[in-house]
């Protein structure tokens, strides 16, 4: 699956108040560093930040985990999974 087909599927399901499964690769930039993958089993996509508050906000998507209801972000090139389905760029 290309990595905009599924963005553009998890922000159709969020919107219509389902949720997905999705992992990512961690990326701290202010530490430059990973703590690794990221498994998320239960989530759904918030609105988009404000690129007058967050430079990177084009780049980024903030979802909620549905598990622990903490809100978190993930960078969009770093999908890896979503649904099962292995993401290309």
């Amino acid at each position: 699956m290309k990595l905009y087909e599924a963005i553009a599927e998890m922000r159709r399901i969020s919107k219509d108040g389902g949720s997905f499964s999705f992992a990512f690769m961690s990326c701290d930039t202010g530490r430059r560093m990973s703590g690794g993958v990221v498994y998320v089993r239960s989530a759904r996509l918030l609105k988009r930040e404000n690129s007058k508050y967050n430079s990177h906000a084009e780049d980024m998507e903030r979802y909620i985990n549905l598990d622990t209801m903490e809100a978190r972000r993930f960078w969009q090139p770093l999908l890896m999974f979503f649904n099962g389905n292995r993401i290309e760029i």
